[in-house]
């Protein structure tokens, strides 16, 4: 009895971890943003950064006032890059860099896509190895393979290409195809999913409800596989997440996880747990998951 209370307890934070992901009140955001939509990142060659509005640009000489309110001016030969940042990448008077990993949850995509030039480096459980990159805005193609049978056997790979497009403020639509050979790993040498999702939310904070259909042995499954994932980020480098499956079987299967982010400007670690009453009632908080992610390219115009 005092186990069952203890998993119950440990469903209540996970359901409490689900709500703070995906329905967290936007007004909070709207708070910390500072109205000012002509910002720039001015990065200076000594590694400096500035953060503010142009005012003036001649004579070698760009003249800014800081978010801060401080008026600066800066010589041009002195400068590395500027970039025009959203009003929405300062928080109290702090520059948020963009979520280096807002096209996926932990496996699952949302619909969010890669920008052409964009790519990134995921490595799950050490010996599970996968490459992203945008083609275009809207289209990117990617792959994947395990490393455990990859010397003495054949080692199970996954293709994954993905349409991802902008349809309104604040909603995506994406689709895709997840192939998989699964070699000497599994008993069904190849499947497939093709899915569809739709993102709610920004890349800071989102929801995504999505709909597959496995294909094995050329046949679509009747029933669709469920999925609703979201994140919300906490903080410059820290962010809440959850990818949730319900799976067709005799009877639909779930499987749920919460987890850490946390990131850099060009990378991101998650730290979950992907659990579910089977797993609970093994391992009450459920399977430890662990993978980091390293984000390459600059998108191109």
């Amino acid at each position: 009895m005092a186990a069952l209370s203890f998993v119950n307890a440990i469903s209540r934070i996970q359901v409490l971890l689900l709500v703070c992901c995906f329905i967290l009140p936007e007004l909070t955001v709207a708070q910390d943003v500072t109205p000012d939509t002509s910002s720039v990142r001015i990065e200076m060659l000594d590694g400096t950064v500035l953060l503010g509005k142009i005012k003036s640009r001649g004579d070698g000489v760009l003249s800014l006032t800081t978010i801060s309110g401080v008026e600066a001016s800066v010589p041009l030969s002195q400068i590395k890059e500027i970039t025009t940042i959203s009003s929405t990448s300062i928080h109290k008077g702090e520059y948020w860099f963009e979520n280096p990993n807002a096209t996926r949850y932990l496996f699952g995509p949302s619909a969010f896509n890669l920008k052409k030039g964009e790519g990134y480096y995921q490595n799950t459980y050490l010996f599970l190895n996968s490459f992203n990159y945008g083609v275009t805005d809207y289209f990117s193609i990617g792959g994947g393979i395990e490393l455990l049978t990859l010397f003495n056997g054949s080692p199970a790979f996954v293709l994954t290409p993905k349409v991802g497009f902008q349809t309104g403020p604040k909603t995506s639509l994406g689709g895709g195809i997840l192939y998989a050979n699964l070699g000497d790993i599994g008993d069904r040498s190849n499947f497939g999913i093709a899915y569809g999702v739709v993102t709610r939310g920004t890349v800071d904070k989102n929801f995504t409800v999505g709909l597959g259909w496995g294909v094995i042995d050329n046949e679509f499954s009747s029933r669709p596989i469920i999925t609703f994932s979201g994140m919300t980020r906490l903080s410059k480098k820290i962010a809440l997440v959850s990818e949730n499956w319900i799976v067709p079987a005799n009877l639909y299967y779930p499987l749920f996880s919460y987890g850490i982010r946390f990131f850099g400007e060009k990378m991101a670690v998650d730290l979950a747990f992907i659990n579910n009453p089977d797993i609970a009632s093994e391992v009450v908080i459920g399977i430890p998951y662990v993978d980091f992610m390293v984000k390459f390219g600059k998108p191109k115009k």
